[in-house]
């Protein structure tokens, strides 16, 4: 399946996105939302998180549903790397990642970017082939212009 068809498919989810609510429910696990979502298993594919209706990041995973849910309920920089991202932007983060996890201000900034987060809406798109999911995430981030958040700047 091409690139501009998975456009086509992700748009149409984003017309009908989730509230990122749904996805940190207390007692809610991944089964959980899987089933509330009608699917039997996590899958393969790309995710984007939308300030209603706006865009402004774009993932990818080879579990989607579960990445998703640690992008709000992680409670390490791995798990919700794009809060902990957030979060250094608005401390001007000059500690090493376990460092400002430990710190007391940081760790606000971050708690905080991930309530943000959960007042966000999702869309998602499954991708089995691992290349064209992996092309795809850089041509979406391009075509739905989520440069702020999404760099792809390498460690």
């Amino acid at each position: 399946m091409s690139s501009p068809k998975h456009m086509r498919r992700l748009r149409e989810a984003m017309s009908q996105a989730h509230p990122v609510t749904e996805f940190c429910q207390p007692g809610a696990g991944v089964k959980t939302i899987l089933n509330r979502l009608g699917r039997r298993d996590d899958f393969s594919g790309c995710d984007v998180l939308l300030h209603s209706p706006e865009p402004f990041y774009v993932g990818i995973s080879r579990c989607v549903i579960r990445r998703v849910r640690q992008h709000v309920t992680g409670k390490t920089h791995y798990d919700a790397s794009l809060a902990y991202l957030m979060a250094s932007r608005r401390v001007g983060r000059d500690m090493q990642r376990q460092e400002a996890m430990k710190d007391p201000a940081f760790r606000q900034q971050f708690d905080q970017a991930k309530q943000e987060l959960r007042r966000c809406c999702v869309a998602f798109v499954e991708i089995e082939n691992a290349l064209e999911l992996h092309l795809f995430e850089a041509c979406c981030a391009m075509e739905l212009d989520t440069g702020e958040w999404n760099t792809f700047r390498t460690h």
